[in-house]
Protein backbone atom coordinates (compact mmCIF):
# COMPACT_ATOMS: atom_id res chain seq x y z
CA UNK A 1 0.00 0.00 0.00
CA UNK A 2 1.65 3.32 -1.02
CA UNK A 3 1.97 6.08 1.44
CA UNK A 4 0.56 9.09 0.18
CA UNK A 5 2.06 12.30 2.11
CA UNK A 6 -0.39 15.09 3.55
CA UNK A 7 0.22 18.11 1.75
CA UNK A 8 1.19 21.31 3.91
CA UNK A 9 -2.33 22.81 3.20
CA UNK A 10 -4.07 19.69 5.38
CA UNK A 11 -0.87 19.89 7.75
CA UNK A 12 -2.45 23.50 8.35
CA UNK A 13 -6.01 22.63 8.93
CA UNK A 14 -5.64 19.59 11.06
CA UNK A 15 -3.31 21.62 13.55
CA UNK A 16 -5.81 24.84 13.58
CA UNK A 17 -8.69 22.14 14.53
CA UNK A 18 -6.48 20.55 17.48
CA UNK A 19 -6.00 23.90 18.46
CA UNK A 20 -9.42 25.00 18.82
CA UNK A 21 -10.20 21.66 20.27
CA UNK A 22 -7.83 22.40 23.09
CA UNK A 23 -9.37 25.70 23.65
CA UNK A 24 -12.57 24.44 23.63
CA UNK A 25 -11.43 21.82 26.56
CA UNK A 26 -9.94 24.43 28.24
CA UNK A 27 -13.12 26.83 28.30
CA UNK A 28 -15.38 24.08 28.68
CA UNK A 29 -13.31 23.26 32.24
CA UNK A 30 -13.02 26.67 33.53
CA UNK A 31 -16.76 27.20 32.69
CA UNK A 32 -17.08 24.07 34.75
CA UNK A 33 -15.33 25.03 37.33
CA UNK A 34 -16.82 28.38 37.56
CA UNK A 35 -20.74 26.23 38.04
CA UNK A 36 -19.24 23.61 40.61
CA UNK A 37 -20.08 24.16 44.09
CA UNK A 38 -17.92 26.68 46.75
CA UNK A 39 -17.25 27.36 50.11
CA UNK A 40 -17.96 31.48 49.32
CA UNK A 41 -21.24 30.22 48.19
CA UNK A 42 -22.31 29.60 51.94
CA UNK A 43 -22.61 31.90 54.76
CA UNK A 44 -24.40 31.56 58.08
CA UNK A 45 -25.83 33.84 60.57
CA UNK A 46 -27.26 33.86 64.33
CA UNK A 47 -30.69 34.54 64.98
CA UNK A 48 -33.95 35.58 66.82
CA UNK A 49 -37.42 33.02 65.92
CA UNK A 50 -39.85 35.06 68.50
CA UNK A 51 -37.82 34.46 71.82
CA UNK A 52 -35.74 31.65 70.55
CA UNK A 53 -32.36 31.46 69.23
CA UNK A 54 -31.60 29.98 65.63
CA UNK A 55 -28.40 29.85 63.47
CA UNK A 56 -29.42 29.85 59.65
CA UNK A 57 -26.62 29.04 57.12
CA UNK A 58 -27.93 29.84 52.94
CA UNK A 59 -26.50 27.96 50.22
CA UNK A 60 -26.66 29.88 46.80
CA UNK A 61 -24.73 26.83 44.94
CA UNK A 62 -26.34 27.65 41.56
CA UNK A 63 -25.22 24.06 40.62
CA UNK A 64 -27.48 22.42 43.30
CA UNK A 65 -24.95 20.32 44.94
CA UNK A 66 -25.69 18.62 48.09
CA UNK A 67 -23.74 19.43 51.19
CA UNK A 68 -23.52 18.68 54.60
CA UNK A 69 -23.78 21.26 57.29
CA UNK A 70 -22.63 20.83 60.65
CA UNK A 71 -22.60 23.49 63.21
CA UNK A 72 -20.30 23.44 66.34
CA UNK A 73 -20.46 25.84 69.47
CA UNK A 74 -16.93 26.68 70.23
CA UNK A 75 -15.25 27.22 73.70
CA UNK A 76 -11.25 28.39 73.46
CA UNK A 77 -11.03 27.39 69.75
CA UNK A 78 -11.95 24.09 70.45
CA UNK A 79 -15.64 22.17 69.85
CA UNK A 80 -17.83 22.31 73.24
CA UNK A 81 -20.77 20.71 71.33
CA UNK A 82 -22.45 19.83 68.02
CA UNK A 83 -25.50 21.87 67.40
CA UNK A 84 -26.84 19.31 64.33
CA UNK A 85 -26.51 18.51 61.09
CA UNK A 86 -28.57 19.19 57.64
CA UNK A 87 -28.30 18.58 54.16
CA UNK A 88 -28.78 21.16 51.83
CA UNK A 89 -29.03 21.87 47.69
CA UNK A 90 -28.32 24.91 47.00
CA UNK A 91 -30.25 27.51 44.12
CA UNK A 92 -29.63 30.60 42.44
CA UNK A 93 -32.02 32.45 45.24
CA UNK A 94 -30.11 30.51 47.38
CA UNK A 95 -31.39 27.70 50.01
CA UNK A 96 -31.56 28.25 53.86
CA UNK A 97 -31.38 25.77 56.60
CA UNK A 98 -32.14 26.45 60.52
CA UNK A 99 -30.81 24.85 63.34
CA UNK A 100 -32.46 25.43 66.80
CA UNK A 101 -29.63 27.16 69.27
CA UNK A 102 -30.90 28.98 72.40
CA UNK A 103 -27.38 30.90 71.92
CA UNK A 104 -26.17 33.36 74.14
CA UNK A 105 -24.94 36.37 73.50
CA UNK A 106 -20.92 37.04 71.96
CA UNK A 107 -20.99 33.24 71.53
CA UNK A 108 -18.75 31.76 68.84
CA UNK A 109 -19.96 28.85 66.26
CA UNK A 110 -18.18 27.09 63.90
CA UNK A 111 -20.05 26.03 60.19
CA UNK A 112 -18.84 23.07 58.26
CA UNK A 113 -19.30 22.41 54.90
CA UNK A 114 -18.79 19.29 52.89
CA UNK A 115 -19.71 19.03 49.17
CA UNK A 116 -18.29 16.15 47.42
CA UNK A 117 -16.30 16.34 45.00
CA UNK A 118 -15.96 20.40 45.26
CA UNK A 119 -16.15 20.28 48.98
CA UNK A 120 -13.72 18.24 50.64
CA UNK A 121 -14.35 19.60 54.39
CA UNK A 122 -13.90 23.17 54.76
CA UNK A 123 -14.90 25.90 57.50
CA UNK A 124 -17.11 29.06 56.88
CA UNK A 125 -14.54 32.26 57.55
CA UNK A 126 -14.67 33.67 59.61
CA UNK A 127 -16.65 32.17 62.77
CA UNK A 128 -20.06 32.81 63.22
CA UNK A 129 -20.09 35.10 66.23
CA UNK A 130 -23.35 35.87 68.18
CA UNK A 131 -25.14 39.49 68.72
CA UNK A 132 -24.43 40.93 71.97
CA UNK A 133 -28.09 40.96 72.57
CA UNK A 134 -30.06 37.78 73.84
CA UNK A 135 -33.20 36.88 72.52
CA UNK A 136 -34.90 36.90 75.96
CA UNK A 137 -34.61 39.06 78.14
CA UNK A 138 -35.05 38.32 81.67
CA UNK A 139 -38.53 39.34 83.25
CA UNK A 140 -38.07 42.73 85.68
CA UNK A 141 -41.08 41.69 87.98
CA UNK A 142 -43.52 45.07 87.79
CA UNK A 143 -43.79 46.84 91.35
CA UNK A 144 -47.35 46.11 92.50
CA UNK A 145 -48.72 49.79 93.55
CA UNK A 146 -49.69 50.44 96.91
CA UNK A 147 -53.44 51.06 97.55
CA UNK A 148 -54.39 54.55 98.44
CA UNK A 149 -56.55 54.13 101.62
CA UNK A 150 -59.93 55.92 101.39
CA UNK A 151 -61.45 56.86 104.21
CA UNK A 152 -64.57 54.80 105.24
CA UNK A 153 -68.34 56.11 106.31
CA UNK A 154 -67.74 56.21 110.20
CA UNK A 155 -64.30 57.77 109.95
CA UNK A 156 -65.96 60.69 108.12
CA UNK A 157 -68.65 60.85 110.00
CA UNK A 158 -68.61 61.12 113.91
CA UNK A 159 -71.18 58.65 115.57
CA UNK A 160 -73.50 60.10 117.90
CA UNK A 161 -73.23 60.03 121.36
CA UNK A 162 -75.55 58.06 123.22
CA UNK A 163 -76.36 59.89 126.24
CA UNK A 164 -75.50 57.87 129.40
CA UNK A 165 -79.02 57.61 131.49
CA UNK A 166 -78.69 59.33 134.92
CA UNK A 167 -80.03 57.16 137.60
CA UNK A 168 -82.77 58.65 139.79
CA UNK A 169 -82.72 59.48 143.27
CA UNK A 170 -84.52 56.67 144.49
CA UNK A 171 -82.45 54.46 142.33
CA UNK A 172 -79.59 56.17 143.70
CA UNK A 173 -80.20 55.19 147.29
CA UNK A 174 -81.27 51.65 147.17
CA UNK A 175 -79.01 49.66 148.47
CA UNK A 176 -78.15 46.79 145.83
CA UNK A 177 -79.57 43.49 147.26
CA UNK A 178 -77.23 41.51 149.48
CA UNK A 179 -76.96 37.93 148.08
CA UNK A 180 -78.08 35.32 150.15
CA UNK A 181 -75.76 32.98 152.33
CA UNK A 182 -76.31 29.51 154.28
CA UNK A 183 -74.04 31.41 156.82
CA UNK A 184 -75.64 32.34 160.75
CA UNK A 185 -76.48 35.93 160.98
CA UNK A 186 -74.35 37.54 163.30
CA UNK A 187 -76.26 38.79 166.94
CA UNK A 188 -77.24 42.12 166.98
CA UNK A 189 -74.29 42.95 169.82
CA UNK A 190 -71.69 41.52 167.45
CA UNK A 191 -72.94 43.22 164.50
CA UNK A 192 -72.78 46.65 166.12
CA UNK A 193 -69.25 46.13 167.82
CA UNK A 194 -68.06 44.76 164.78
CA UNK A 195 -69.79 47.94 163.10
CA UNK A 196 -67.95 50.09 165.28
CA UNK A 197 -64.52 48.28 165.45
CA UNK A 198 -64.97 47.15 168.97
CA UNK A 199 -63.53 44.19 170.70
CA UNK A 200 -63.06 41.89 173.25
CA UNK A 201 -61.81 45.66 175.34
CA UNK A 202 -65.17 47.33 175.02
CA UNK A 203 -66.13 45.48 178.46
CA UNK A 204 -63.50 46.08 180.81
CA UNK A 205 -63.79 49.86 179.35
CA UNK A 206 -67.67 49.71 180.73
CA UNK A 207 -66.90 48.49 183.62
CA UNK A 208 -64.65 50.98 184.74
CA UNK A 209 -67.04 53.96 183.32
CA UNK A 210 -69.77 52.49 186.42
CA UNK A 211 -67.14 52.50 188.63
CA UNK A 212 -66.04 56.08 187.41
CA UNK A 213 -69.75 57.06 187.84
CA UNK A 214 -70.71 55.34 191.14
CA UNK A 215 -67.25 56.90 192.72
CA UNK A 216 -68.87 60.56 191.50
CA UNK A 217 -72.18 59.64 193.01
CA UNK A 218 -70.93 58.62 196.28
CA UNK A 219 -68.71 61.45 196.52
CA UNK A 220 -72.04 63.76 195.80
CA UNK A 221 -73.75 61.57 198.23
CA UNK A 222 -71.20 62.01 200.84
CA UNK A 223 -70.75 66.06 200.44
CA UNK A 224 -74.89 66.99 200.72
CA UNK A 225 -74.32 64.87 204.08
CA UNK A 226 -71.47 66.71 205.54
CA UNK A 227 -73.59 70.15 204.53
CA UNK A 228 -76.54 68.86 205.97
CA UNK A 229 -75.10 68.17 209.13
CA UNK A 230 -72.74 71.31 209.11
CA UNK A 231 -76.39 73.48 208.74
CA UNK A 232 -78.00 71.94 211.90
Amino acid sequence: MAFTPISRRTSRAARFLGVAAASTAIVLGASSNALACNIKEFSAEAKCDGEKGVITVTDVDKSGVEATVSVYLQNNGADAKKVGEQKVKGSKAGTTITFEEDWAPNAEYRVHVEALPYIKGEDIKPNLTTPATACKTEDTPTPTPTPTPTPSDSASTPAEETPTPTPSASEGTTAPATAESNAPSPAAGDSNLAETGANSNTGLIAGIAIALVALGGGAVFFGLRRRGAGSR
